[in-house]
Order: C-alpha cells, then sequence, then structure tokens
C-alpha cells in the first residue's frame, strides 16, 4: 500500500482505516518504522494514536536510527510477529541507508512474502520499490540530470514511485525516470491518495487525488545521448490517470475491470 503523503488524519481517514483492515482490524499487530522521519519518536507516537482510534489491536513503534540498532535481533522480531508495517514519510534515503542490507530489512521481506501489509507514505513508498527515487527537481518538462534513482527496499519489483506528485510538480522528473530506464511502470501518487498492489499484481486506487501510471515500453528518447542539464524528449510514453476505484494490471500494463463488475459480468 503506497501513499502519496499527506493522508488524511482528522475526517473520514479512509486510508489509514484501510490499511488497518487490511491488517486484521482488532486482532491487527502493527508495527511504525519512523527512521525516514526527523521526527522519530513523536511520528510513532501520532500515528499509534492513529491506529488505535481506528480499532487496531496493537500498535508498536519502531525508529532505528543507525544499522547497528535495525541488526538488532530484537528490532526485527517486532516485524515479524506484525500483521501490519506502516513506513512513515521523511526522507527515503535516510531509511534505506540505515535498513538496507540489515535484520530489519530481512524480516520486511519476509513479512512481505507471507502476505503481512506493507504500507508507506511519502518517503515510505518510494522506499519500497526495488529501484527509489533518491532526489530529484520538480518540474513539468523532462531534463537530463533531473531525477536519481537508488536501490531501495526492494518488496515491488518494476516499478519506481515518486510521491506529493500533482503538489509538487514531479511530473518531468517521473517522465524522465521513465525514459532512463523503460523498463520500470512510473507510478506518481497525489496526496492524500494511494495505490494498493495486491498479490495478483493488480492496483487498485482509493483517495481524492489520482494515480498516474506511465508506461514507457514503447518511448524513444534522446535521454542517453544528452548532457548538462538540458530538455529531454521522451515520445511514445502511454500515461494513465487513475482515480479513486480505477483498477490496473500491473503485469498486463492495462486498465481493468473493478472486480466487482468482473463477477457481475461472470454471473450474467
Amino acid at each position: 500500500m503506497i501513499i502519496g503523503g499527506a493522508e488524511d488524519k482528522r475526517r473520514d481517514r479512509a486510508i489509514l482505516s484501510r490499511f488497518v483492515e487490511l491488517a486484521g482490524g482488532g486482532d491487527a499487530r502493527i508495527v511504525v518504522i519512523a527512521t525516514a522521519s526527523t521526527f522519530g519518536q513523536r511520528a510513532n507516537d501520532r500515528y499509534a494514536e492513529l491506529f488505535s482510534e481506528l480499532g487496531a489491536g496493537e500498535v508498536a513503534g519502531l525508529s532505528p536510527l543507525s544499522r547497528q540498532e535495525a541488526n538488532d535481533p530484537a528490532t526485527s522480531g517486532r516485524v515479524t510477529e506484525a500483521t501490519g508495517v506502516f513506513l512513515t514519510g521523511g526522507n527515503q534515503l535516510r531509511l534505506v541507508s540505515v535498513v538496507g542490507g540489515t535484520r530489519l530489512e530481512d524480516a520486511l521481506a519476509s513479512a512481505h512474502d507471507r502476505g503481512v501489509v506493507v504500507a508507506g507514505t511519502s518517503a515510505g513508498a518510494s522506499a519500497v520499490a526495488a529501484h527509489m527515487v533518491a532526489f530529484g527537481r520538480s518540474g513539468a518538462s523532462p531534463k537530463h540530470r533531473m531525477i536519481h534513482l537508488s536501490a531501495g527496499l526492494g518488496l515491488v519489483e518494476g516499478v519506481v514511485v515518486d510521491q506529493h506528485f500533482e503538489q509538487r510538480g514531479r511530473w518531468g522528473r517521473l517522465l524522465a525516470a521513465v525514459a532512463l530506464s523503460p523498463r520500470l511502470l512510473g507510478i506518481g501518487l497525489d496526496e492524500d491518495t494511494a495505490a494498493i498492489i495486491h498479490p495478483d499484481r493488480t492496483l487498485e486506487v482509493l483517495g481524492r487525488g489520482a494515480v498516474t501510471v506511465v508506461d514507457g515500453r514503447n518511448v524513444v528518447t534522446d535521454a542517453h545521448q544528452i548532457k548538462g542539464h538540458r530538455p529531454m524528449m521522451v515520445s511514445g510514453a502511454v500515461v494513465h490517470a487513475l482515480p479513486t476505484g480505477s483498477w490496473f494490471d500491473l503485469r498486463a500494463r492495462s486498465l481493468i475491470q473493478p472486480p466487482e463488475d468482473r463477477e457481475l459480468e461472470a454471473s450474467e
């Protein structure tokens, strides 16, 4: 469950409620990891309060700030027992630099493999992908050296995720990322918007904004030729703008009907 940041925490809290539901509701054992955030324990406490109000059975907070702490068996053990893990916003490079290659990363991968719901908001959303947006510049037009990618936590393969997409004008850098790596699907998440990636690699959109998917399989670009910070030519990318309720097949790279519509058609 990848969230574009600034998810609603005061009104209907639809995204956070769905996370608690997926984690098991009253039987949920949620672990919040706030390593990306400069607020650390304050961020843990805030999400613990929210998830408890939404009916989660148990919420614990972790905020390892060093690789030594992330390698502590007591830290990774909390994730081993979880039914849901929530990665806060902040700085994705801090999160991956501390957690990557440690027991905690191994525990996250094992939890994901056994079906635990892993959610990330803002920086946490970018970090779950195998290829992560490390940093970059905003702007509507793609440009050379506009975006820098690094290894993420590897929970979602074949995508690159950017967040605060509409609000911070990140269209250009996502298009540049796909031009540089056409094998990857670009996913841009608006604020208070989530993409839920189900085990069958279908993606469900939830929230008040949109999820933008950029398919660059057939792209034509001069990204490998230009130098400096000049504009980049990108032609042939396929763009999908998906509001809440939309479903998308990441394998087929195509829009699909919601499950209830498919079930209705099958019964007719």
